[in-house]
C-alpha cells in the first residue's frame, strides 16, 4: 500500500488570556484565538511497516527520544480505543523548532491521528479520535482540524471554524527552547486563583484582515511577561519585528520563545524575514500566512 502523508502546521496563539487556575484539577484555564501557519512539519505513514517512528530534518535532534514522541503516544492511545486498528510506521520530517510555543509536537500527534483515521476510515469527529487527542496533550484536539478557532479551558473546549482571512506573517524563534512549566511557574497563580484582566474580544466569523487586526489589538498574551523572565531574548525578537516596515502587530505565541508579527501584505513579510535573517543568522525565521 502506498505511503500516506500529511502536514503538521505550526499552531500560533494570536491571543492567550489566562483566566485563572482551576480549583478542581489545578490546570490553568485559558482563552485563546488559535491560527495555523503555512510552515509545517511533514509526517508520513507506511501501512506495510510495523508501528515505529523515525525522525529527520533540521530540528530532528532537539525533538528528543523517538519512543517518547507524541506521534507514538497518539497512535497507541487510538489503538487502545479502536479494536484491530490498522497501524504502520511513521516518518517525521521535523522543521519546526522544539519547545517553542507553536505546538509542534501536538501538531505532529494530530497529524498521526489524521493519518490513522484515513487508513481506518474514521471521521475526524470519531469519539475515540477525540479521546486519544485529549489524552495525548492539551493542544492536540485543536490541531486535529488545523483552522482558526477559539480554544478555551485547558484545551478541551474547541470552538467552530472561524473562516478568517489569511494573515501575512513572520514567525521568529530566537533559538532558545522554553518549556511550558517554568513559564506558568513564573506566572505564579495558586490553585483556585483568578487573574484580573480585560475580557477577550469577540472574534466574529469570516473577518477580513483589517477588522481582525483591529479586534486583536486590545487582546494580549498573559504568558508574555513571565516568559520574558525565563528567556529575555524574546523581548529582543519582538523589538526586531516591531521595527520592520509593514508590521501591524507583534506578539508572543503560546509560552514562547516563538514570536510572530502580522504584516500589511506578503511582500512586506518576505522583506522583513530577509532582513531579520541577515541581522540574526542564528534565529529561525519563517515568512508565512496564518489561517
Amino acid at each position: 500500500m502506498p505511503l500516506l502523508a500529511d502536514r503538521a502546521p505550526a499552531k500560533v496563539n494570536l491571543t492567550l488570556h489566562v483566566l485563572g487556575r482551576r480549583a478542581g484539577d489545578g490546570y490553568h484555564e485559558l482563552e485563546s484565538l488559535v491560527a495555523f501557519a503555512g510552515t509545517a512539519d511533514r509526517l508520513t505513514l507506511d501501512p506495510d511497516a510495523p508501528l515505529g517512528l523515525t525522525v529527520s530534518g533540521p530540528t530532528a535532534g532537539p525533538a528528543g527520544p523517538t519512543q517518547d514522541n507524541l506521534v507514538l503516544r497518539a497512535a497507541r492511545g487510538l489503538a487502545a480505543r479502536v479494536p484491530s486498528l490498522r497501524m504502520g510506521g511513521f516518518h517525521l520530517v521535523k522543521r519546526l523548532p522544539v519547545a517553542a510555543g507553536i505546538g509542534g509536537g501536538s501538531s505532529d500527534a494530530a497529524a498521526a491521528l489524521r493519518l490513522l483515521a484515513c487508513l481506518n476510515g474514521l471521521p475526524l469527529d470519531h469519539p475515540a479520535l477525540i479521546a486519544a487527542a485529549r489524552e495525548t496533550g492539551a493542544d492536540v484536539p485543536v490541531c486535529l482540524d488545523p483552522r482558526a478557532r477559539m480554544m478555551r479551558g485547558a484545551g478541551e473546549e474547541i470552538g467552530p471554524v472561524l473562516g478568517l482571512a489569511p494573515l501575512p506573517a513572520v514567525l521568529i524563534n530566537p533559538g532558545v527552547p522554553v518549556p511550558t512549566a517554568p513559564v506558568f511557574k513564573a506566572l505564579g497563580l495558586t490553585v483556585g486563583q483568578r487573574l484580573d484582566g480585560a475580557a477577550h474580544p469577540t472574534i466574529a466569523e469570516r473577518l477580513g484582515a483589517d477588522a481582525l487586526v483591529a479586534a486583536l489589538g486590545p487582546a494580549r498574551n498573559d504568558l508574555e511577561a513571565p516568559a520574558l523572565t525565563v528567556a529575555p531574548v524574546i523581548g529582543e525578537a519582538l523589538a526586531a519585528l516591531r521595527k520592520q516596515a509593514g508590521c501591524r502587530l507583534a506578539r508572543m505565541s503560546g509560552s514562547g520563545a516563538t514570536v510572530f508579527a502580522l504584516f500589511t501584505d506578503r511582500r512586506a513579510a518576505v522583506r522583513a524575514a530577509a532582513a531579520l535573517r541577515g541581522a540574526h543568522p542564528g534565529w529561525w525565521v519563517a515568512p508565512t500566512f496564518l489561517r
